[in-house]
């Protein structure tokens, strides 16, 4: 089947407002932990994105009852469970190392295959392994996946290299059943994290948010069904505010809570954005002289978002001056920059630790600073689009650029981001789809 395209043509300020659901990166991981329940267990606000779909087939494939309705997801696990995630999941997205553990707990054994996703840089299994290994599993990680084994997971004392996002929900959705108390030091702590924490404290699991990093799980015998309600995403909260600002437009944004982009606001706000905040919506205006130039670096929560510095890239070329973006979670998160660069965004990348601190990339290869030249005239384009985030930045790009552009790829967009073709329109973007 030949792919869809999507042809955009600068039509002017986007303005209007848009209902941002759930997280791509929070849906999917409650879809996981809902296997542990004995009941059925419900997520509500979730988004209509290609990562549901792809659970759901993972799910389903293990003996897995999955039901989707617009905003609702239903999951219950059935009498057979099956250990083994099929080979065709191979590479589609992160989620099958995140079954490990609940595969452990519910079979005794487990076989994932290897993990896909962004091409945004390394994101080792070693520290999922590690884990599952000091809590009593045997693990072989082999060419096509990873085989693990246990009669019952106990709880130790584990302390993260690195404050992974996965790494933390992975030890969390294995120590909830494990025997015994679990320590996780220097767990990441990003609002996904600690909403899969509150779900499965729902679900009837024994979980303490400590100070430092700190997270304790006393393992319990059970746990059962229970429901909730998803916030909105603050990757797509924050990339509709950008495509406002890039465009001289205003975009309402309803559904994600403030505090879910105190760091974003803040670093827009230093540029010259003006804000208008209530209980209802978010919305950011530039001023009549353009936004400023800055200086961001990426880091873990609560620090600036590395998933919120493309569409911030963007923006870079539109504001006054030189900006620098010093990425340190991902090294290779800058892999979208030829895209951009094709459209007229003045841009370059250096190995080097530029606009921040020394980060753990400073001695190795990894280009993961770009230097950014505002206001960069940019121009329409035939792209192919990496990633998730990279494609979300394209279309702002073809928003502003002087001609038509091509987006090839944009299922990676809608993998991610709830109905952006709609929403786009919705804004008053010139959009049309193409086969």
């Amino acid at each position: 089947m030949q792919e869809e395209v999507w042809l955009i043509e600068p039509s002017g300020p986007l303005r209007g407002d848009v209902e941002v659901r759930g997280s791509k990166n929070g849906v999917s991981k409650h879809m996981v932990a809902a296997m542990l329940g004995g009941g059925e267990s419900s997520i509500h606000n979730a988004p209509e994105v290609g990562e549901v779909e792809i659970t759901a087939a993972m799910l389903r494939a293990l003996g897995i009852n999955v039901e989707i309705s617009r905003t609702e997801i239903r999951i219950e696990r059935g009498r057979e469970i099956e250990p083994r995630v099929p080979d065709a999941f191979t590479g589609l997205n992160r989620i099958p190392i995140l079954m490990l553990g609940p595969l452990l707990h519910l079979a005794g054994e487990a076989f994932v295959p290897l993990v896909g996703g962004d091409p945004i840089g390394r994101r080792p299994v070693n520290f999922h392994v590690e884990a599952l290994r000091a809590m009593g599993a045997e693990v072989e990680v082999g060419d096509t996946g990873i085989f693990a084994k246990a009669n019952r997971l106990v709880g130790t004392r584990i302390e993260l290299p690195y404050p992974s996002v996965g790494a933390t929900e992975t030890i969390l959705m294995s120590a909830v059943l494990a025997e015994g108390k679990t320590v996780l030091k220097n767990a990441a702590m990003e609002p996904e994290v600690v909403e899969l924490a509150l779900f499965l404290q729902r679900m009837g699991a024994r979980i303490e948010l400590s100070p430092d990093r700190r997270i304790v799980i006393e393992g319990v015998e059970r746990l059962r069904g229970a429901s909730t309600w998803l916030n909105g995403d603050r990757i797509e909260a924050f990339s509709y505010l950008a495509a406002g600002l890039i465009t001289g437009g205003e975009v309402r944004v309803h559904g994600c809570p403030q505090d879910r982009l105190v760091t974003a606001i803040t670093t827009l706000a230093r540029m010259g954005a003006q804000f208008d905040i209530n209980d209802e919506y978010l919305c950011a205006t530039a001023p009549p002289e353009g936004l400023r130039s800055a200086a961001v670096q990426t880091d873990t929560h609560p620090g600036f978002m590395t998933d919120w510095q493309t569409p911030l890239m963007v923006l870079f070329t539109q504001s006054q001056g030189m900006s620098v973006l010093h990425e340190t979670v991902f090294e290779n998160r800058l892999v979208y920059v030829p895209a951009l660069q094709k459209m007229g965004c003045e841009i370059e990348v250096f190995d080097q630790c530029l606009g921040g601190p020394a980060c753990r990339y400073h001695d190795t290869n990894a280009r993961h600073s770009a230097v950014v030249r505002g206001v960069s005239k940019l121009k329409g384009a035939d792209v192919t689009l990496p990633d998730i985030r990279a494609g979300f930045s394209a279309v702002l790009a073809a928003a502003v650029a002087d001609g038509p552009s091509t987006l090839r790829g944009v299922h990676h967009i809608e993998r991610g981001y709830h109905r952006p073709f709609e929403q786009f329109a919705s804004l008053g973007l010139h959009i049309r789809r193409q086969r």
